[in-house]
């Protein structure tokens, strides 16, 4: 199977297609990462996307449902350099190609993948079409321009769950199976956290089970009085896709939630709330996407080896110093990766703790949480 990528700036990459047949729109960004691609594809937050893995070799350890980060991938499509035909790891269950074949996921490899970041570090990411079946360069073009642009649109409430539901420690237990994987503290007193589905991935909610919470999940346009009817402990803002600025309706109801509960945000939620504080965001060049960014907490000193994933970041000179405090920052590019509140109990981060590529370097942002849960609830 032939398969043929377009840029909207009229760069045309065509190599062997692999996994679903049929056509994938979308803004083509890169990822870093070395291991990791199921639960990149299953990353609510690359909604949208279509992902170029920049390792040259993606899906020789196959795939497995322990590892999925949402119950299915929500990737637009994949590129590599090389897509193993085989899975060589005991924990395995699926070929990765019949993976993303199951799940309808178009996948492009035999390209110089090195060429294709290249030019989107140059240029910046841009609009794509990915296809199997369409191989004209005109046409493909055509169909990557006409799809909305990344910047002003929405995507959380696409993503995001349509009711509300319970994650328990007890759910954590039974859904992690994998002897490796460290499992969730089920007994002892539990805080009970509500969780904002922005595009939340798995493994959050398993963190903060650990950290002995009962968590419920809730839509991403809950208004703060529903989010306050449930009596939380502690609100989490999770990651999501998009742009933060048209997500008026969670911006509003983080600033009403302020002060009233203690507040963690990673990612998506981390943005949501530098608006929420009269802060602004701006979309980067080719945005944060890989496992192996230093970032510097500038409380400790100590520098984390961290996940990222995002497009947009908040504007530090927007941010009120007097209110506001900067706790991390990116060492590569001076972006900000975290901050927290002078006087009220809330603190967010624009990477991904839970993500682990440390791996523990920033687990201690869980404790942290459940601690100033703790002192809030004593006070």
């Amino acid at each position: 199977m032939q398969a043929t990528l377009a840029l909207e700036d009229g760069r045309i990459f065509a190599g062997e297609g692999y996994g679903a047949p049929g056509e994938a729109l979308g803004e083509v960004v890169f990822n870093t990462s070395l291991t990791g691609y199921q639960e990149i594809a299953t990353d609510p937050s690359y909604a949208g996307q279509i992902v170029v893995m920049t390792n040259p070799q993606i899906g020789n350890y196959g795939t497995n449902e322990a590892d999925n980060e949402a119950d299915k991938p929500y990737i637009e499509g994949l590129i590599v350099r090389e897509f193993s035909p085989v899975s060589s790891n005991w924990r395995s269950e699926r070929v990765t190609d019949e993976y993303m074949e199951r799940y309808k996921v178009p996948v492009l490899a035999d390209i110089d993948t090195r060429a294709l970041v290249r030019h989107l570090r140059t240029h910046g990411v841009m609009r794509g079409c990915l296809s199997t079946l369409d191989s004209n360069p005109e046409s493909l073009v055509a169909k990557a321009r006409s799809i909305p642009r990344m910047d002003g649109t929405d995507l959380a409430r696409v993503v995001s769950t349509p009711s509300a539901y319970a994650f328990t420690p007890e759910d954590a237990l039974a859904e992690t199976g994998n002897p490796l994987l460290p499992a969730a503290a089920a007994d002892g007193p539990q805080l009970h956290v509500v969780a904002y589905d922005f595009g939340i991935k798995r493994n959050i909610l398993r963190m903060l089970t650990r950290e002995g919470c009962r968590v419920t999940v809730v839509p991403a346009q809950t208004t703060a009085d529903q989010v306050l009817e449930l009596k939380p402990d502690g609100v989490f803002l999770s990651n999501g896709p998009g742009d933060p600025e048209p997500v008026t309706y969670a911006v509003q109801a983080i600033r009403q939630i302020m002060g009233r509960v203690p507040i963690f945000g990673i990612c998506l939620g981390h943005q949501l709330t530098g608006l929420a504080l009269g802060g602004k965001t701006y979309k980067l060049k080719f945005g944060h996407h890989g496992g192996n960014h230093p970032v510097k907490n500038l409380l400790t000193g100590k520098v984390e080896i961290t996940a990222h994933n995002h497009n947009f970041a908040v504007d530090p000179d927007s941010i009120r110093v007097g209110d506001v405090e900067l706790t991390h920052v990116d060492l590569n590019d001076n972006t900000v990766e975290g901050l927290r509140h002078r006087s009220l109990p809330l603190f967010t981060v624009q990477y991904h703790p839970e993500a682990a590529p440390g791996p523990h370097d920033s687990q201690y942002l869980f404790h942290d949480f459940r601690r100033m849960m703790d002192e809030w609830k004593k006070n």
